[in-house]
């Protein structure tokens, strides 16, 4: 390998997997390679549904030994979810899942003392009902035998290396953070008693997380001083990083996997009323950056259909929703009702049939149902941030998982009327990856991140077709529920 390439182990763990990437970084060249991928299999027990949090450090020790000696390791995640630590620094029990029922009308008792208008104007975040104050608020009993809190890819860090810190991305996602500021929210925090100590110190993407531990090394058979670097630890965060748009151009974005996160990218919040009215969320990202955007259900809801079908061949579901007929149902992909796991395809039908649509009833009109209503969630949500932040778009880039879906492309190119630029689809490794070499001096900021993934990614350009009138249509058909 040319001295002039480096390699970063990129951990990335998302709702049902974990996968440990490597990058292969140059002055213009960037290669990805899966070193190792592992099951993230949440367990119902009988207090609640639990992360296998140790299954998981397992499967990233096991990743490292794979990918074989590297310059550096970063973690992302999904968000919200934290594991607490004894004064002697042990974890205190399985992480809860953010999907556990233990959150059920907490909000409610949180607005109470702290009005939902006044929670939006301080941290920006919109209402999902697991979101980390809400899970702090449920846990008040627990906190109390706690010393510190870490989210969860900074727990993984933790053992890695042995330190302790509070990523920024993911933390402007536990809904205590001010986003103008991008520090601690102690006014929200105070008003609803939560220690604000639990937390370690804030770090930022690119800030040195450590060093493997001695044990690590041994276990894994890498050779040290082996670094941890800090990255946007959110993966959405480390996904938008690696969306390839020009320095300039008026984009959108939709990261794409269990959930679709879409929206755009921005320089300061927006805290309207009308924001919050619209659930748009302001989460922190590179360089100074807002993520501007709204939760979607995602292929979460194709996921678990193909789950209860027992596993059927993607490709034959995709072709036969292709000829199924278009529009013919839709449902709201951000409606909570599709929040929990199990019987998806009934709960699927039951909202069909509750707002007086057809019904779709083979496997295949409904994977047509949920990829209409994926992209007409997408049209909603680019054409409502639009409006609210006053940036039009040109263009909507889509990343993640997704990209591998060409119907749902091309349908989110015609819901939105807008081209859709499709790659990469490992972005969130990508942008992890990015971050690592930045900050050892291997690539510059963000926008020439994003021109050296435009020159090395394969990217699919999805122009739309038709006009948008059946779109709005369906559009109306859900409003009138």
């Amino acid at each position: 390998m040319s001295a002039l390439v480096k390699s970063y182990a990129a951990v990335d763990l998302g709702a049902s997997s974990g996968r440990v990437m490597v990058g292969r970084v140059g002055p213009d060249s960037l290669e990805l390679a899966e070193a190792h991928r592992f099951v993230n299999r949440p367990v119902r027990v009988p207090e609640g549904l639990r992360w296998d949090v140790l299954s998981l450090y397992a499967g990233v020790l096991d990743g490292l030994k794979a990918a074989g000696q590297v310059n550096s390791v970063g973690i992302d995640s999904w968000a919200v979810d934290y594991g607490l630590l004894d004064a002697d620094g042990a974890l205190l029990g399985n992480p809860v899942h953010y999907r556990d029922s233990r959150t059920e009308g907490v909000a409610e008792k949180v607005w109470a003392t702290v009005p939902a208008e006044e929670l939006y104007a301080a941290t920006g975040l919109q209402y999902a009902p697991f979101n980390t104050l809400y899970q702090l608020t449920a846990a008040k009993e627990q906190l109390g035998a706690a010393q510190r809190l870490l989210l969860i890819p900074d727990l993984l860090t933790y053992w890695l290396t042995g330190e302790q810190g509070t990523e920024l991305t993911n933390a402007s996602t536990t809904q205590l953070i001010d986003p103008r500021t991008r520090a601690w929210s102690y006014d929200i925090a105070s008003r609803l008693g939560i220690d604000l100590d639990l937390f370690a110190p804030l770090r930022q993407p690119g800030d040195p997380a450590g060093v493997l531990r001695a044990e690590v090394l041994e276990e894994t058979g890498l050779r040290g001083p082996v670094p941890v670097t800090t990255v946007g630890s959110h993966d959405t965060a480390s996904a938008v990083a690696a969306v390839p748009a020009a320095a300039g151009e008026r984009f959108a974005y939709i990261c794409t996997g269990t959930w679709s996160l879409a929206g755009l990218e921005l320089d300061s919040p927006v805290l309207t009323e009308e924001s919050r009215a619209a659930n748009f969320t302001n989460e922190l990202g590179l360089d100074g950056t807002v993520r501007y955007l709204r939760n979607i259900m995602g292929l979460w809801l194709l996921q678990e259909c193909v789950r209860a079908w027992g596993e059927p061949e993607l490709g034959t579901l995709l072709l036969d929703a292709a000829k199924a007929p278009a529009l013919r149902s839709v449902v709201d992909a951000s409606d909570p009702v599709f929040l929990a796991p199990g019987r998806m395809p009934e709960r699927i039908a039951e909202a069909c049939r509750a707002s007086g649509q057809p019904v779709p009833r083979t496997p295949g009109e409904i994977t047509r149902c949920i990829l209409d209503s994926l992209a007409l969630a997408h049209r909603r949500a680019v054409e409502e941030a639009q409006r609210l932040a006053d940036r039009p778009v040109d263009v909507v880039y889509v990343v993640g998982g997704g990209t591998r879906n060409a119907l749902l492309c091309q349908l989110t190119a015609d819901a939105c009327g807008l081209p859709v630029v499709a790659g990469p689809t490992e972005a969130a490794a990508l942008g992890n990856v990015l971050v690592q070499a930045r900050a050892h001096g291997l690539v510059g900021d963000l926008a020439t991140s994003r021109q050296l993934l435009t020159r090395t990614q394969p990217l699919t350009r999805y122009e739309p077709q038709g006009d948008t009138a059946p779109w709005r249509e369906a559009e109306a058909r859900l409003a009138e529920r």
